[in-house]
């Protein structure tokens, strides 16, 4: 039993996965082997008189040897990192292997007596010894970190039958304990107490999209039964605008038959995942990465031309260079988007936001310069270095549209699965500019989020280059 779901949504944690995980073991691993055969290297030989070029060989080829033969033999699975003692010989016959295999090749290429015996044999041992030790060290690390739960997995579960009660009991048997349950929701509340199994009851499903939105949630499990097919989608189609994993957990019948462990964060949970986040894991250090370099690439270059566009626009009228306004972002998130001013400053406050036409009369001369070639947008670099937008993704929409939109267009909180960009999929393609009607809004979004489930690095880089070609000038910009 678990009293502390009331407070647990709060607590900062790294939602840790079996893909950070494998990660991260891929390259202590590397890290092993590199390390014993270089300080082996430098302990045994006289520097000036051996040439190491075919001792690095050695070393690399030993290493992939090593990637190759764990990824087939499954020690880069959950289950092994959290089981360590239970695969000792699986770790000692892939080290044998590769270095048999290492000593054939050399063999058969007549090159093993360019190496040093004592070098291999002490390479060999050490290398091994350094991985065992290690994925031993990385099982304690883990159990220390879930334990104080720096490392932990935030997980709604929506259902309070016999299913939420047999998925419940399966994660507080996990060890080390991954997934931290927060609370429960369900429709049935005038028949469900005000805890599960120990933990809170925090809404209806009606509640549970908004309760999302306020609080990091990093996995959603449904336990309905698999019957109740058209409630089931009807939720899934619901979470999909939200930025978490979905998943489907198994009916009755999955809990009373063997079930293999899972090689993901969830150890031996039956279920399914029917909805993915578009950033998880390392893909979002990837985005972080890129927007970082990107963005300050793109500040030198446009350093001098964002401060001709300044000093333009204080001589043409008064009024602040930079225009600031509030907009969706993230997971439905407020923040305030940066553009150059490119209109008549006006210092009362308009109701509803209106958006610029052509031969708008409020629109400088500079400002209709710069709304043509989006030179306009140059400042939400600062909003890409600040954490409240990224370089590519859907394009953030004032407050009140945000919300127009959303009441006549099935979906549209889908594209704030992501961050907002300065370019994206749908502008590349020609739906930028003045959306004035609810199908030209249609179209944009269904590329924002076409955007959103099919994020890549490659997918990034494609939309910069057609930005450069198609997206700095466009008939819709007024």
């Amino acid at each position: 039993m678990n009293n502390n779901g009331n407070n647990a949504a709060d607590v900062k944690s790294i939602p840790v996965s079996h893909t950070v995980l494998t990660g991260l073991y891929i390259m202590l691993d590397g890290l092993w082997i590199v390390l014993s055969g270089a300080v082996i290297y430098y302990l045994i030989f006289d520097l000036s008189v051996i040439n190491s070029k075919i001792y690095c060989s050695a070393i690399i080829f030993v290493l992939f040897c090593t990637w190759f033969l764990s990824h087939f033999a499954s020690l880069y699975n959950f289950e092994t990192f959290i089981s360590p003692f239970q695969n000792i010989i699986k770790f000692g016959v892939v080290m044998v292997t590769a270095f048999s295999l290492f000593f054939s090749i050399a063999f058969s290429l007549d090159v093993i007596d360019y190496f040093y015996r004592n070098w291999m044999g002490y390479f060999a041992i050490s290398s091994t010894l350094l991985i065992m030790f290690g994925r031993i060290i990385g099982y304690y690390a883990i159990r220390f970190l879930t334990k104080y739960n720096i490392f932990a997995r935030k997980v709604i579960i929506v259902g309070s039958d016999a299913r939420a009660k047999m998925l419940i009991e399966k994660i507080e048997s996990e060890n080390p304990r991954l997934n931290r349950i927060i609370g429960i929701f369900d429709d049935r509340l005038g028949r469900v107490g005000p805890e599960v199994c120990g933990y809170p009851v925090l809404g209806n499903l009606d509640e549970l999209n908004r309760y999302i939105r306020n609080n990091d949630i990093d996995d959603v499990i449904i336990t309905l039964p698999w019957s109740a097919d058209e409630r089931l989608y009807r939720i899934a189609r619901k979470l999909r605008e939200l930025p978490v994993h979905v998943y489907l957990s198994s009916d009755l019948v999955g809990f009373r038959i063997p079930y293999k462990m899972s090689s993901d964060h969830f150890i031996g949970v039956p279920m399914m995942e029917i909805v993915r986040t578009p950033f998880s894991d390392w893909m979002i250090l990837i985005k972080k990465i890129e927007d970082l370099v990107f963005a300050t690439i793109a500040l030198i270059i446009f350093a001098p031309l964002m401060i001709l566009i300044s000093l333009a626009i204080l001589i043409e009228s008064p009024g602040p260079i930079i225009f600031k306004q509030k907009r969706y972002g993230y997971n439905n998130k407020i923040f305030e988007i940066y553009k150059f001013r490119s209109m008549t400053h006006n210092p009362k406050p308009e109701g509803k936001t209106v958006q610029a036409t052509k031969n708008d009369a409020r629109v400088t001369r500079v400002g209709n310069f710069i709304r043509k070639t989006s030179l306009d947008e140059l400042p939400q670099i600062f909003n890409v270095l600040d954490g409240s937008m990224s370089l590519v993704g859907p394009r953030p929409h004032a407050v009140d549209h945000n919300e127009d939109y959303a009441k006549v267009i099935d979906g549209y909180f889908a594209r704030h699965r992501v961050k907002p960009g300065i370019t994206g999929w749908a502008q590349i393609n020609g739906f930028r500019g003045i959306t004035d009607t609810v199908d030209k809004m249609e179209s944009r979004v269904k590329y924002d989020v076409y955007y959103a489930e099919n994020w890549s690095l490659m997918f990034d880089l494609q939309i910069l280059l057609g930005t450069v070609f198609v997206g700095f000038i466009n008939k819709n910009a007024h």
